[in-house]
């Protein structure tokens, strides 16, 4: 049993973490709002590395950011919670391979694969984490400026980027816990052996010599 959820939880966080990717170089986590514009000429769509502009003949045209300390600092830290999301996806792939019960890695040695699995589910919940809070820490204040009544600038909605970033932390954490079930499941069944110790001749033949050295309490007129 315990080899099936390691699989399904392996699979769990490799797609994870291929969707964490993606979504880090996905151009639309914003996009403009054509909410309140009667005639769209343009669409400007951002993500965390540059900005993008298109026409209505298909047209566009992309920027990067010129400076990093002049973004704003959700932007900044949403980068870098994203590319920690993806080292800690690696290592947890690394250490879940290393530590699967079917793989060959590491020996016949479980209790240590089990430990080293466990600390794969662990990187997989610490990407899926990362990868929750860049999301949504970027998606909050998109719908902050949108519901500002008093915010000058150009309004942006919600893009397929974070959409795909959602489903790549869900991914990560459902593996991660996966892989915790698996290791606490696997700790849970296993058995403490006791040594068999056979007693020794000297006390066995004391034994048998005692019960026929025993005095008796009763005479001979007591047995019929």
């Amino acid at each position: 049993m315990n080899d099936i959820i390691e699989v399904v939880a392996l699979f769990l966080g490799f797609v994870g973490w291929i969707m964490a990717g993606v979504s880090l170089q996905d151009q639309y986590w914003k996009e403009s709002t054509t909410e309140g514009s009667v005639i769209t000429t343009s669409t400007i769509y951002e993500n965390l590395w540059m900005s993008c502009a298109s026409d209505s003949t298909g047209i566009y045209n992309c920027r990067d950011f010129p400076s990093l300390f002049a973004l704003p600092g959700y932007i900044q830290a949403s980068r870098a919670l994203m590319i920690s999301a993806i080292v800690f996806g690696t290592f947890g792939l690394v250490a879940t391979l290393a530590g699967m019960q079917c793989s060959k890695i590491g020996g016949e040695n479980y209790t240590l694969k089990g430990r080293i699995a466990g600390i794969g589910g662990v990187f997989f919940l610490l990407q899926g984490i990362c990868t929750m809070i860049a999301v949504s820490w970027y998606a909050a204040n998109i719908t902050q400026e949108f519901f500002d009544q008093f915010y000058p600038g150009t309004k942006y909605e919600i893009g397929e980027g974070l959409y795909i970033g959602w489903s790549s932390a869900t991914l990560a954490i459902c593996g991660g816990s996966c892989l915790m079930c698996a290791c606490k499941l696997g700790t849970s069944d296993e058995k403490i052996p006791y040594p068999y110790q056979p007693p020794t001749r000297g006390n066995v033949h004391s034994t048998v010599a005692t019960s026929q050295t025993a005095p008796s309490h009763y005479g001979r007129n007591a047995y019929v």
